[in-house]
């Protein structure tokens, strides 16, 4: 496991694609560090990239309160079926169908409705059915990236229950950036997949 950063607060550590995020990792980083490790935020089983997990019940208090603000700020690449325009900022509503564990956009309020919001950039067309974006989230909801994508008939490579017909065995997801402040200080954490380059420095 790629780890990133530990203090006596935090880890900060690259998930791997196809480990369970608030079972797996903290018992693997219990493991580890020889104590217990506490979760605070989650991503899909099948979605890899950066997360932090508390070392202490205090710790796991204020970064829990930083997601519920929204002050935990969140960056993620995906490869997408198709072509989008240069940048843009998807607005829709979701409703979660919880026996099926699918998500969908819908067009009205109603009970279990929540409005999802995220902006994108593209990065790269590296193949004619494919372009690299990079996402940021201005709302946390199941499957959000997924399903916003999708709806714009551009789903992720891999993303079979979103609507892709390509070979690859997992959506095509990294989560590459986490920033949140912490003791006055801003701190941030990137990694890159092997089908995404980090972006060259100026």
């Amino acid at each position: 496991m790629d780890m990133l950063s530990a203090t006596p607060d935090w880890l900060v550590c690259v998930k791997p694609a196809g480990t369970d995020s608030e079972k797996e990792m903290p018992a693997l980083l219990a493991e580890q560090f020889g104590r217990r490790v506490f979760p605070v935020h989650r991503l899909d089983l099948n979605v890899g990239g950066v997360m932090v997990f508390a070392r202490h019940a205090a710790a796991a208090a204020e970064l829990s309160r930083l997601v519920r603000e929204g002050l935990m700020a969140k960056e993620y690449v995906a490869a997408v079926h198709g072509s989008l325009p240069p940048s843009g900022i998807l607005e829709d509503l979701l409703w979660k169908d919880v026996r099926k564990n699918k998500v969908f956009v819908v067009d009205r309020l109603r009970n279990g409705v929540r409005k999802a919001v995220l902006s994108y950039t593209v990065l790269s067309r590296p193949e004619p059915d494919k372009t690299l974006v990079r996402i940021r989230l201005q709302t946390g909801r199941s499957h959000q990236i997924r399903v916003q994508f999708s709806h714009r008939q551009c789903p992720l490579w891999g993303d079979h229950k979103y609507g892709a017909r390509d070979r690859e065995k997992a959506p095509l997801l990294f989560s590459c950036r986490l920033a949140f402040p912490w003791r006055g200080q801003d701190v941030a954490f990137e990694a890159y997949p092997d089908w995404c380059p980090a972006p060259a420095e100026d």
